[in-house]
Order: structure tokens, then C-alpha cells, then sequence
């Protein structure tokens, strides 16, 4: 299985492709629609589905354009369902001169095991930057995709809607730092890191 990193949208929001031989999953696909069309064309993937690890803005630009080019559903957790379709949940009335509101999604993420093509996975929910955020445990293959919840050396903001910084951090106590030290975080915003060096240098979540 490999994964791809995506600098995509506004904020270059980390987008991602898991993929393994000629299937992928998306994940969080920000904006720049056609640069992700490019890759999997060029690659000759075929994607499986988008997932959202929540609904803020710089995480779901580039969702419609995707979805219909490839024919493929959309997942997020129930709690920020409505937030796609809104601007004012999903911030970009606020931090964009463009409002976005894209289609609802085709399925509602469950905590548990998922299985989309040949990609098994945890859905485990991680609220605290905002209630529907999710982060994806990849565990035979080792990594997690956190979204906006932990960080190389930070976590997500929570300042906006939803956001409580007490819920975060048990968030991430909780069902992040349970995981064995060498499982590799890829964020939603910077470079990667592991489990291990988080719970020993993250200033905002040090493992006690």
C-alpha cells in the first residue's frame, strides 16, 4: 500500500491518496480537483470512494469536481453532514472570498472497522476541533491519517464552531496515544510524524 501527499486548496490542506496496485481511497481533498484527476490518470488508478475526516472548508473543496469525474460516493460523520452544504459551518463564509457548499454525502462514517475496496481501516471519531471529526487507523500497514486533530508538534485549532480544547486532548489521549509509538500520523496540515515522537515533544499533549 502506498500513500500520496497532496498540498491541495487554499491552505495546501495535505490531501491524500491511499492506493494499492490500480484502487485508491481519497482523503480530504481540498480543492485542486484536476491536479488529483492528473495524478490517478497518470498513475492509472481508480479511486473507491472520498472520505472526510470532517467538514471544514480547506477539507472538501475539491469534493464535487471528484465525485463526479470518477463516480464515486462520499463519506463523513453524521455530525457534520449539514456542514457541507453551509458556509458558515464549514468556515468558508468566513475565511473565503468564494463561499463553498457542495452535495451531501452518500454515507455517514461510523466508529468501527470499514471496509471500501481492498482497503480495511478504523474509523475511530475524534472530536475537539470539531464534534464530526474522525481520524482513519490503518492497522496492518502502521500509519493514521489524524485530519485536523494531531499534528507534527501541534494540534487543531479550536476556536471554531464546535471546538473545545479539553475534548481534543482526550481525543487524542484517548485513541491516539493508544497506539503503538511507530505508527506514522499523516495530518491534515504539515509534515508527518509518529506516535511515539508526538507523545514525547507535542507541546499541547505530552503523554503523562
Amino acid at each position: 500500500m502506498q500513500i500520496k501527499r497532496m498540498p491541495l486548496g487554499p491552505l495546501e490542506t495535505n490531501g491524500y491518496i491511499v492506493y494499492n496496485d490500480d484502487q485508491a481511497i481519497i482523503i480530504d481533498p481540498g480543492g485542486d480537483a484536476e491536479k488529483v484527476i492528473a495524478f490517478l490518470t497518470e498513475e492509472g488508478i481508480n479511486p473507491q470512494a472520498i472520505l472526510l475526516t470532517h467538514g471544514h472548508f480547506d477539507h472538501i473543496g475539491g469534493v464535487d469536481k471528484l465525485r463526479k469525474y470518477f463516480g464515486i460516493r462520499v463519506y463523513i460523520h453524521e455530525y457534520e453532514a449539514h456542514w457541507l452544504s453551509d458556509p458558515q459551518l464549514n468556515g468558508s463564509k468566513f475565511f473565503l472570498s468564494e463561499e463553498i457548499a457542495i452535495n451531501a454525502a452518500d454515507f455517514l462514517l461510523e466508529p468501527g472497522f470499514e471496509k471500501i475496496g481492498p482497503f480495511h481501516f478504523e474509523v475511530v471519531h475524534t472530536p475537539g476541533h470539531s464534534p464530526g471529526s474522525v481520524s482513519f487507523i490503518f492497522h496492518e500497514q502502521s500509519f493514521i491519517i489524524s485530519g485536523d486533530v494531531l499534528f507534527n508538534r501541534g494540534i487543531g485549532r479550536t476556536d471554531l464552531p464546535g471546538g473545545d480544547m479539553e475534548t481534543l486532548k482526550q481525543s487524542i489521549r484517548n485513541h491516539l496515544y493508544t497506539l503503538s509509538d511507530s505508527f506514522i500520523v499523516y495530518p491534515g496540515h504539515g509534515p508527518e510524524t509518529t506516535i511515539g515522537a508526538e507523545k514525547t515533544f507535542n507541546p499541547f499533549v505530552k503523554q503523562s
